[in-house]
């Protein structure tokens, strides 16, 4: 028995957002964390489809998360990005917070562009920097691709290098390019949705996390089983519970992602525009 959010429900959705895009055909997908949806403003657009059209896909529900599906071309090249996700902590099954990766395989990109929100653990780092994720390690505890083998997946896939060496060496050279300061850690995903206490950030440290959130592991899991190369970047947002005095909000994360966004646009783009999409 298939799972619920498989590959045959990801051709389903597939089909459905492929009627509305006049024969293109993406080749890179871009998943937009909160507060980062403002790249899809830059799409030349083809089409742009709400979540609850998409066969398999509920509304989405968090603040600063458009919940569209958006179609179109970003330097001269065919993109689909969403704004926004499923989260576990929003009662979602992990495997539909994972799905999104499976639709975006079945229209026929091959590249995935992460990106997230999250707190940082670096206390060398400050709100609005840009990391580069190296690495991440999941302490959601949740593996999207448990139960029966769906079609196409690797079933125990490797995942010595869950984000792309040659992608995170050209967001490298665009970086510099630009002039941007990019980061490198290791991102722990946790289900959330509370933000972690003190002591949790200290144990995060401890393990060799850079920075912290609630998305991202379970697609790039997915990705890596139907061979999606991913670039994962997060934006870091505020100081993880306990490295300074402020109180953490989401308000703040808005806030600090707003003013990041035109550097992140920026590095997008410039990813994109040097991309072969074909590989």
């Amino acid at each position: 028995m298939s799972a619920a959010f498989g590959a045959h429900e990801a051709r389903t959705a597939a089909d459905t957002i492929s009627r509305r895009l006049g024969g293109i055909s993406p080749e890179i997908a871009i998943v937009l964390g909160s507060g980062l949806g403002g790249l899809a403003d830059q799409l030349d657009l083809v089409a742009r489809i709400p979540f609850k059209e998409i066969p398999g896909f509920p509304s989405a529900t968090v603040v600063g998360h458009a919940g569209a599906v958006l179609v179109g071309r970003l330097e001269g090249k065919p993109v689909v990005a969403l704004a926004g996700r499923f989260h576990v902590y929003e009662g979602h099954d992990v495997r539909l917070a994972a799905f999104p990766a499976r639709v975006v395989h079945a229209l026929g990109a091959r590249t995935l562009i992460v990106s997230n929100a999250a707190g940082g653990l670096n206390r060398l780092w400050q709100p609005g920097d840009l990391m580069l994720i190296r690495d991440h390690i999941n302490l959601t505890f949740r593996n999207p691709l448990m139960g029966a083998v769906e079609a196409g997946d690797d079933r125990f896939p490797d995942m010595s290098e869950p984000y792309d060496a040659e992608l995170a060496a050209l967001a490298r050279v665009v970086a510099a390019e630009q002039g941007l300061v990019l980061r490198e850690g290791v991102y722990v995903g946790i289900v959330g949705p509370s933000y972690e206490t003190p002591a949790e950030v200290r144990m995060l440290s401890q393990l060799g996390a850079d920075a912290v959130g609630m998305s991202t592991v379970a697609e790039v899991i997915v990705a890596r089983a139907i061979g999606l190369r991913v670039l994962g970047i997060s934006c870091i947002t505020n100081l993880a519970s306990g490295l300074s005095n402020n109180p953490i909000t989401h308000e703040e994360v808005l806030q600090t992602t707003a003013r990041a966004a035109e550097r992140f646009q920026r590095l997008i783009r410039g990813v994109v525009k040097k991309l072969d999409a074909r590989r």
